[in-house]
């Protein structure tokens, strides 16, 4: 294995023409310089020099030799600066799981935005993922960073979590509905209703917890629809279908034919937190996190 100190005295030499000029130039005496170039040589089995009382010159080999150790010296410049750009955030690669809520509300725009300006050599790589698996994903690092639903459980050994967004659930009416003309909804107007909800997954929770939500309420839904995504379920409202409650921010997400109203009493919300492992002290991690955080 090559020593770059020793290979970085031959190219001072070799440029120099002179031990004792390239030794001062190198803030050493000119008896180690010396010893260091001819163990590169004993270590190459080849003489680089060709040697007089005044002067060493390169012989053929040695001229060979300086452009792949010019070349080699440039790349090892080029790696010490890549690594002090990794440290420092300044360049790399992420990758960021995220939930559509995420998206809707806008901190994934946001974040990119704010990010690209910092850091535009960096490189994100955007992955849609369910709470639960992403929690897996940042332990097998997978991930960087998730958007999720829940927060991570507390005691968890490996990863943390921080609330970014909290928003209440509006109410999604079809437009011509009897709905659209009362000024206080109540418990009272929605009870047999027929409603449309979100089951993102086999075994989601979210059904049961929005049923228990409404009978807390005052009202039982009739649940005539369920779908994947809440985009999907503000486009059977706007059929008609029935009557959905989604994140607010969706307002400005909706197609014709759909009237908000808020439900001030109805206490379910959507709740985003970012999620990612206690040992990760990378500065771009740090510095992502207190981004998103800013805006909550």
């Amino acid at each position: 294995m090559l020593d770059l100190r020793q290979i970085r005295y031959f190219v001072a030499v070799a440029e120099a023409g002179n031990v004792g000029r390239a030794a001062g130039q190198l803030h050493i005496s000119q008896s180690p310089l010396s010893r260091q170039i001819i163990q590169l040589e004993e270590q190459l089995g080849v003489a680089l020099f060709e040697r007089t009382k005044q002067r060493v010159h390169l012989n053929a080999e040695g001229r060979a030799f300086l452009s792949e150790a010019r070349a080699l010296l440039a790349n090892a410049a080029r790696l010490e600066e890549l690594g002090r750009n990794l440290a420092s955030g300044a360049t790399g690669s992420l990758a960021i799981g995220y939930v559509e809520g995420a998206v809707h509300s806008g901190l994934v725009a946001d974040m990119l935005r704010d990010f690209r300006r910092a850091r535009p050599d960096f490189h994100l790589q955007l992955r849609s993922r369910r709470t639960a698996a992403q929690f897996e994903d940042l332990r097998q690092r997978v991930l960087d960073l998730g958007f999720v639903y829940s927060p991570v459980p507390e005691g968890d050994p490996d990863l943390e979590s921080m609330l970014v967004r909290r928003e209440p659930l509006v109410l999604a009416v079809p437009e011509g509905d009897p709905l659209v003309d009362v000024a206080d909804i109540q418990p009272a107007h929605l009870d047999g209703r027929a409603w449309i909800t979100v089951v993102r997954q086999p075994g989601d929770t979210n059904r049961a917890q929005f049923l228990a939500a409404c009978v807390e309420s005052g009202f039982v839904p009739d649940i005539a629809y369920e779908t994947n995504d809440p985009l999907t379920s503000l486009g059977l409202v706007s059929a008609g279908l029935g009557l959905a409650t989604v994140q607010e921010s969706l307002r400005s997400a909706a197609r014709h034919g759909v009237i908000f109203r808020d439900l001030p009493w109805f206490k379910r919300s959507v709740s985003i937190h970012l999620a990612w492992r206690q040992n990760d002290r990378r500065a771009v991690i740090g510095d992502l996190r207190k981004a998103v955080g800013s805006r909550q």
